[in-house]
């Protein structure tokens, strides 16, 4: 092999290494087995914050919600990051501060899913919240993303 094709060899294992993607996770969502150690109706926020600490989002109408989550952001070579996945912990208390609800969510084709529940009222109150918190997915803006 000449000295020229070994360059271009060089050159091309280089440019394929540079598109392999780089994954990085932000935010926090606690485990299973953490959100174990949480009963439902006996807990309170001050234990939930000494068990899994607190949130990175709470309720935006009462407080009554604490909300964990965590992005997953993929950048292949020069193209801008792009959000693949997003999983939301949510955590509602009563107006006594006990838990009430702990579901986990998640994303399946577009659509926020229930992916665990745990519950003693038919659903999160702040499901709105929830949907705006997915609802950013695959909208992100070029010029945002330099910033």
């Amino acid at each position: 092999m000449t000295k020229a094709r070994r360059w271009i060899a060089a050159a091309v294992l280089c440019v394929i290494a540079a598109c392999s993607p780089i994954e990085r996770n932000h935010g926090y969502v606690p485990s299973d087995a953490q959100l174990e150690e949480i009963i439902v109706g006996v807990d309170t926020k001050a234990s939930v914050e000494d068990v899994i600490g607190r949130p990175s989002a709470a309720g935006v109408l009462d407080g009554a919600g604490w909300y964990y989550v965590r992005s997953e952001f993929q950048t292949r070579g020069p193209l801008p990051k792009q959000e693949v996945d997003r999983e939301v912990v949510a955590i509602t208390f009563n107006q006594d501060e006990v838990v009430t609800n702990i579901e986990r969510f998640g994303l399946e084709e577009g659509r926020v899913v229930a992916l665990s529940r745990r519950v003693t009222d038919s659903n999160v109150e702040g499901i709105g919240f929830l949907r705006q918190l997915f609802g950013n997915i695959g909208r992100l803006d070029a010029a945002q993303l330099l910033n």
